[in-house]
């Protein structure tokens, strides 16, 4: 990081950010990813590959960790920090077969009784011809449908990035929290500006109405919990975050432990009932 960027970001901690200005921060590179909050908050991780169906989309990390004792499933969004690495995970922006995976592994963590525990990341799912053609509109669709029936509890964290039904589509979920500086939007802010102003270049007053950042997501009810950060998070100073997750995520581990397969569908059903 150069001398001028760390000035910036010295600045930004002094005074309220706008919410272009939370944008930038979600999509930084340097803000920590998926992998960085497995290693970080969990004892032990194994990580599970395939859809089962075509192939293992690197831009979904998932599989069966540990916290506290109890055997968790992971799932998230990963980006990567260069070219290499994003060609790898495709910049966070999930094929189909990515949210067939993902599904693959929460009816896996039904069937043996785990939680499921989801990181939200990407600026949407991969919309290419070669997706549409291996059905991207049902694969998401079908984890809409599947997750509001899954029978363990289901907490999803947006951690950067929450992009359109890219992001739902790990989202149905009895609880949803947030970072400070993630937004989640049904679509970018240049998106939304180049449809309703025909103009891209207004994006950053299309964040401003948008209502995209986190304390007014909780504001709206629409996020449960928002997790402070001192100062934008990255892969480098995401330990004391990590730590708060940790024992947020073993109390919300407890406070279902009593509850019935029956009593965790018609929450997660009542909760977006009332939108």
């Amino acid at each position: 990081m150069t001398e001028s960027m760390e000035v910036e970001k010295d600045e930004l901690k002094k005074r309220t950010l706008t919410a272009w200005e939370k944008v930038q921060i979600a999509r930084d590179n340097d803000r920590a990813y998926t992998q960085d909050y497995i290693n970080h908050i969990f004892d032990q991780f194994m990580k599970l590959h395939g859809d089962r169906l075509f192939r293992d989309d690197g831009s979904i990390v998932g599989g069966i960790a540990s916290v506290d004792g109890q055997f968790v499933t992971v799932i998230g969004q990963q980006k990567g920090r260069n070219l290499k690495e994003n060609e790898k995970r495709n910049f966070g922006m999930p094929y189909p077969e990515g949210y067939r995976k993902a599904l693959r592994l929460m009816k896996q963590a039904e069937k043996f009784n785990r939680p499921i525990i989801c990181f939200i990341d990407t600026p949407g799912a991969y919309c290419g011809m070669d997706a549409e053609e291996r059905g991207q509109g049902e694969a998401i669709a079908r984890n809409l449908y599947e997750m509001a029936g899954i029978k363990v509890p289901i907490l999803s964290i947006v951690i950067g990035e929450g992009g359109s039904g890219g992001a739902l589509a790990l989202g149905v979920a009895n609880e949803v929290w947030m970072l400070e500086n993630a937004t989640y939007s049904i679509l970018s802010p240049e998106g939304f500006a180049s449809i309703l102003w025909k103009d891209s270049k207004r994006a950053g007053e299309a964040a401003e109405c948008m209502k995209i950042t986190a304390h007014e997501l909780k504001e709206l009810g629409i996020v449960e919990q928002v997790i402070n950060e001192e100062e934008p998070i990255t892969n480098i100073n995401c330990q004391g975050v990590c730590d708060c997750l940790r024992e947020k995520i073993i109390d919300f581990l407890k406070k279902y432990r009593g509850k019935t397969k029956e009593e965790i569908v018609e929450e997660r059903y009542q909760r977006f009932r009332k939108y």
